[in-house]
């Protein structure tokens, strides 16, 4: 089939390169505009952009899907179907109804359960034991279209989203490839159940604040999910205080909620219920580190707590 491919970040761009080697001829590929990046917040192409150059592919980048002009190059290209991984923008029916198999979407979970935009960190702080990638066809309905195919993908105690939408971003584009195949065989979705749906919407920077107050297993749970966006933080001494990596202590001395031990090699931190060790923090104005680098020198003539 003819195929226009719609995707943006970085875990898109296995599954443009799959189907590249696929069967199916990619003819264009859509994207979101360049935007602002790193600490010069110079315009950048996105990953998706970048690749689709490389492989010199046509690639639209629609301000908004519903443009005019966009729907009539995508109505001239007339592709047979649209696979999406991540596009990053609600299509209207009008673009949907363009390609005469329709859109088929890439999402990583394994649907009802987390329709929405950030399903995997929601699997990891919900404390799901697997998580996963569906391909469906997509409709209005947020992630509520008939499904092709699944596969599942166990959540590890040290998994963070990042770890896990890096492995689900290769298995799943072999899933969106058999998907493809599946739609030019004429095989029929089959459509969700009705129950077990649940939402996973962005999770926002406030979300990503740790209370430590809460449980070591929730804290490390909320550190873990995000983990590499948006990131966890708390404070320490008034300032913001980014913690990337922690790890479960069971079995020590209790802590008070935010109270540090500092050790000659490890940095252990209370909570609500059970002790964490510090992995890799930042402090404002500072470099990543391992948190007995950033603790050395702090002294312990007083007590010191993050979450101040």
């Amino acid at each position: 089939m003819r195929v226009v491919f719609c995707g943006t970040p970085e875990v898109a761009v296995p599954a443009l390169d799959a189907i590249v080697a696929s069967d199916h001829e990619v003819v264009a590929v859509v994207t979101r505009p360049d935007a602002p990046s790193g600490r010069g917040k110079r315009l950048t192409a996105s990953p998706v952009a970048l690749r689709a150059e490389e492989l010199e592919l046509e690639v639209l980048k629609p301000q908004r899907p519903r443009d005019e002009d966009f729907i009539a190059r995508l109505t001239e290209i007339a592709p047979d179907c649209c696979p999406v991984v991540a596009y990053g923008a609600l299509l209207p029916q009008r673009v949907l109804d363009i390609p005469r198999h329709g859109f088929v979407n890439l999402h990583f979970s394994v649907l009802p359960r987390w329709r929405g935009a950030a399903p995997v960190q929601h699997a990891v702080l919900a404390g799901d034991a697997e998580t996963g990638a569906t391909t469906f066809r997509l409709v209005l309905e947020m992630d509520a279209g008939p499904t092709y195919g699944v596969v599942t993908e166990p959540i590890g105690p040290g998994d963070t989203s990042g770890d896990l939408l890096t492995r689900l971003a290769y298995s799943g584009s072999s899933l969106l490839v058999e998907a493809l195949d599946a739609v030019e065989a004429g095989v029929e979705p089959v459509p969700q159940p009705g129950e077990g749906v649940t939402l996973a919407p962005k999770i926002t920077v406030d979300d990503a604040r740790i209370d430590w107050q809460r449980p070591a297993v929730e804290v490390d749970r909320l550190v873990r999910g995000c983990n590499p966006n948006p990131g966890a933080w708390t404070t320490f001494r008034g300032e913001r205080f980014k913690v990337s990596s922690v790890a479960l202590r069971p079995g020590e001395a209790p802590l008070a909620p935010g109270e540090l031990e500092i050790g000659r090699r490890s940095v252990l931190v209370g909570t609500g219920a059970g002790a964490l060790e510090l992995g890799q923090v930042q402090a404002q104005g500072k470099k990543p580190m391992a948190a007995p680098d950033w603790a050395r020198g702090l002294g312990t003539a007083q007590a010191l707590r993050l979450g101040d």
